[in-house]
C-alpha cells in the first residue's frame, strides 16, 4: 500500500514538473522588426514589418498609426498555426496621414500558455516622419556652355536634406556635393560620343524620404567634330610589345591577336578602373587656378582622335585616343598639372606605369605611360610636382606622356582645364553665384 501511495506521488509529482516545464517552456514574446524604423517616409515608401517567435509562434497582430491623438488601424490579423515568422508590407499612404510626425504601434502575442494562457504580448512604437513632398530645387548657376567632349559645373540649392542629388545626363550621373556655402556643386561632362539631341542635363533630388524632382537648366551645347586618324601597326611594334601584355591575354597568340585583345579587351577594363576610381574624390575642389601642361613639349595625338589601325594594309582595329600625347626628351620630368591627393599610382594595363590625381568634385587627372613613379596613393601634392618620368610603358611606341582629363570617370578635353580663362568663366565664376 506504501509503496503504490508513493507511485501515485511519483506521478503527481512528474506531472506537476512535466506541467511546470510546458507552461515556463515559452516566456518571451515575439521580436518585433520594421524597416525602415525611424526617419521620414513617404507613400511610396517601402515599410517591411517582420515578426519572428521560435518558441511557440505567432498567434496574432495589430498595427496602429497614430498622429496627432488620432489612432488608425492598419492591420488587424491573425497569424496561421505555426507561423514562427510574419512578413507583412505596411501601405502607410492607404490611411492618407498627414504631412509631418507619427508613430507605428505593433502589438503581436504568440500561443504560449504563459500568464494563464493568454501567452506573451510584445510591443513596440516606432517614431517616422510622412513626407509626400519633394525637395525644391534652385538653380544659382547661369549660362551653361558646353562644348561636345568637354565639362562645365552646375550649381544649385536644395531646400532639404537628401539622400541623392547630382545631374542626369543620359544614362550617366554626375553627383552634386555640398559646400561650404550650403550649395551643391556638380561638375558634368558632354561625352565626345553622345549625339546632341541626346545631351539634355537635368539636376535630379531624392530626398531622404525617396521623393524626387528634376529641374532642367538653361544652357548651350555646342557640336564640335574630331580628327580621323590612320595608325599603321608594324611588326616590329607588336613584337616589341606582345611580352609586356602577354600575362594579361587569356589565351596567347600571335603578337596581333595579343594585340588586338589588350586594344580592346583591356583598354575596356582600364576605362572600367577609371570609372571606380572616380568615386575616391573629394567633396570640395582641390586645385586652384589653370592646369599646366607639360614644358617644352609637343603634341602627338589629340583627345578623341578617331584611329583606325592598320596591319599589312588591311583595317584591323579602331578605338578613339581619350587624351593627349606630349613629348619633349626621354625621361622627362612629369609634374603634377594641379593640387590635388594621388588615388593610383601602378601599372595599369594600356597606361602602363601611370599616376590618378584626384583635384575634387570627380575632376581627376591621368598621367600614363611613365617610366618611373615618385609618388604613392594618398599622397598630397601641389600644382608643378615632380610625380615621376615619362616613359614608353603600356600601350606606347616611344617616350611620351599620355595626358588625360576625367570627370567622374568620363574623358574629357584637356584644353579646357589648362585655359585660366575658360576656367575663370566656366567654373569659377559658377561658384560665385549667390
Amino acid at each position: 500500500m506504501k509503496s503504490l501511495k508513493k507511485f501515485f506521488l511519483l506521478v503527481i509529482l512528474g506531472c506537476i514538473i512535466a506541467a511546470t516545464i510546458y507552461y515556463f517552456r515559452d516566456t518571451e514574446g515575439p521580436t518585433i522588426s520594421l524597416m525602415p524604423s525611424s526617419g521620414p517616409i513617404s507613400a511610396k515608401s517601402p515599410l517591411s514589418l517582420t515578426l519572428t517567435d521560435e518558441g511557440t509562434g505567432i498567434k496574432r497582430v495589430q498595427v496602429t498609426v497614430i498622429q496627432n491623438g488620432n489612432r488608425m488601424p492598419l492591420v488587424n490579423q491573425d497569424a496561421p498555426l505555426e507561423s514562427k515568422q510574419i512578413d507583412i508590407e505596411l501601405n502607410i499612404g492607404s490611411l492618407k496621414p498627414k504631412q509631418g510626425a507619427f508613430e507605428i504601434e505593433v502589438v503581436t502575442v504568440d500561443r504560449s500558455i504563459y500568464h494563464l494562457g493568454k501567452g506573451n504580448l510584445n510591443k513596440q512604437t516606432f517614431p517616422l516622419t510622412y513626407d509626400t513632398r519633394p525637395p525644391i530645387i534652385s538653380i544659382l548657376s547661369k549660362a551653361h556652355n558646353f562644348t561636345k567632349g568637354g565639362s562645365g559645373l552646375v550649381v544649385f540649392r536644395l531646400n532639404e536634406e537628401v539622400e541623392k542629388t547630382g545631374v542626369q545626363v543620359g544614362d550617366l550621373f554626375f553627383p552634386a556635393f555640398m559646400q561650404d556655402s550650403g550649395a551643391y556643386a556638380s561638375l558634368i561632362a558632354y561625352p565626345f560620343d553622345m549625339k546632341e539631341s541626346q545631351f539634355i542635363p537635368r539636376v535630379v533630388a531624392v530626398d531622404l524620404a525617396g521623393n524626387e524632382r528634376q529641374a532642367g537648366i538653361y544652357y548651350r551645347a555646342n557640336n564640335k567634330k574630331f580628327r580621323q586618324r590612320k595608325i599603321n601597326l608594324s611588326k616590329s611594334f607588336l613584337q616589341q610589345k606582345a611580352p609586356e601584355f602577354e600575362s594579361m591575354v587569356p589565351e596567347p597568340g600571335d603578337e596581333l591577336n595579343t594585340y588586338l585583345y589588350v586594344n580592346g579587351e583591356i583598354r575596356r577594363q582600364n576605362r572600367a578602373k577609371m570609372a571606380e576610381l572616380a568615386k575616391e574624390t573629394a567633396e570640395a575642389p582641390l586645385w586652384q587656378g589653370k592646369f599646366l601642361q607639360m614644358r617644352g613639349a609637343s603634341a602627338l595625338a589629340l583627345f578623341a582622335d578617331h584611329r583606325r589601325y592598320y596591319y599589312e594594309g588591311k583595317q584591323v582595329d579602331k578605338a578613339v585616343h581619350l587624351g593627349y600625347d606630349l613629348a619633349s626628351v626621354a625621361q622627362a620630368k612629369i609634374e603634377a598639372a594641379n593640387d590635388g591627393e594621388v588615388v593610383w599610382a601602378d601599372y595599369l594595363g594600356i597606361y602602363g606605369l601611370c599616376v590618378v590625381i584626384d583635384h575634387g568634385l570627380g575632376l581627376q587627372t591621368l598621367y600614363a605611360h611613365m617610366s618611373q613613379l615618385e609618388v604613392q596613393p594618398g599622397d598630397m601634392v601641389t600644382r608643378g610636382q615632380a610625380i615621376g618620368r615619362s616613359g614608353a610603358t603600356g600601350m606606347a611606341g616611344g617616350d611620351h606622356l599620355h595626358f588625360g582629363v576625367f570627370v567622374s570617370g568620363i574623358a574629357v578635353q584637356p584644353l579646357e582645364w589648362w585655359d585660366g580663362k575658360w576656367i575663370k568663366n566656366n567654373i569659377d565664376s559658377k561658384f560665385q553665384a549667390p
